[in-house]
């Protein structure tokens, strides 16, 4: 078990493929920790540096109180790269992660060679909506919206099986406190200013069925840089590289390759 200590937070981290390959990390999504990403990266080349984490107040990683912002939450993930001494990598951040890699490409852009924004966009709903979902999870727990929450994050056919189950599990296990200073963070948060013009190639990622971020959503903040491309993956939710890793990992695959990262 690998972790990282940073000025803010301890981060649970993992690394899988070759140590001295070109570097892609992953930043998962608010109730979810780096087990996201297993269907992609068993799908992805071995010579390949796959690094993801669990952010601060999910997974094994510590739980500072709150609330949190989307810059502590970069600033953590740019402490994992000096700590794993990543110089430069290709960032895959779905929803809140997909606002980490935003703000990171802003903030340290020599070091972030491409994006893939998942799911995501530079403005995720109003304070409002967000403050009503915290006082919420005070009063009842994150328990008590599991079945709203899984019906944005997956298509209706994935929820009949038993292997959404899991999923549940991980949500409602999430840490309270993590997970509304996360809440905190992305009701704080609009990117739109420092977003646009980003110089990096990007890959947009949306489900066609996801009720977090609408493709149309992901196509907004995509618009806002000058080299991105979009890609629809059919019949998945919030979570499509769950749903539909093959599909995902294809995607991903064909944006290293233009980067030439793959052959």
């Amino acid at each position: 078990m690998r972790v990282a200590r940073g000025r803010g937070a301890m981060l649970h981290w993992r690394q899988d493929g070759d140590p001295s390959g070109p570097a892609v990390v992953f930043a998962n999504s608010l109730g979810t920790d780096l087990r996201l990403w297993d269907g992609v990266v068993d799908l992805l080349p071995p010579h390949l540096r796959l690094i993801r984490y669990d952010k601060r107040g999910h997974g094994l990683s510590s739980c500072p109180p709150g609330p949190y912002s989307i810059d502590d939450l970069a600033q953590d993930t740019l402490d994992l790269l000096d700590h794993a001494q990543v110089d430069s990598c290709v960032f895959v951040g779905l929803s809140i992660g997909g606002m980490i890699a935003q703000s990171l490409a802003a903030r340290v852009p020599e070091r972030i060679t491409g994006l893939v924004l998942s799911n995501t966009a530079a403005k995720m709903g109003e304070a409002a909506m967000w403050q009503e979902r915290i006082a919420m999870i005070e009063a009842q727990g994150i328990a008590a919206l599991s079945d709203p929450i899984l019906e944005r994050w997956f298509a209706p056919a994935f929820l009949r099986q038993d292997a959404h189950l899991p999923w549940r599990h991980m949500l409602e296990r999430t840490p309270k406190a993590g997970y509304i200073a996360c809440c905190q963070a992305i009701a704080g948060t609009d990117l739109s200013a420092t977003t646009r013009g980003l110089p990096q190639p990007a890959l947009g990622i949306a489900g066609s069925l996801d009720g977090a971020s609408p493709p149309d959503l992901v196509e907004a903040t995509l618009d806002l840089i000058t080299d991105a491309r979009f890609t629809l993956i059919e019949d998945t939710g919030h979570l499509p590289c769950v749903e539909a890793p093959e599909a995902y990992a294809g995607a991903l695959l064909d944006f290293l390759k233009e980067l030439g990262h793959v052959d």
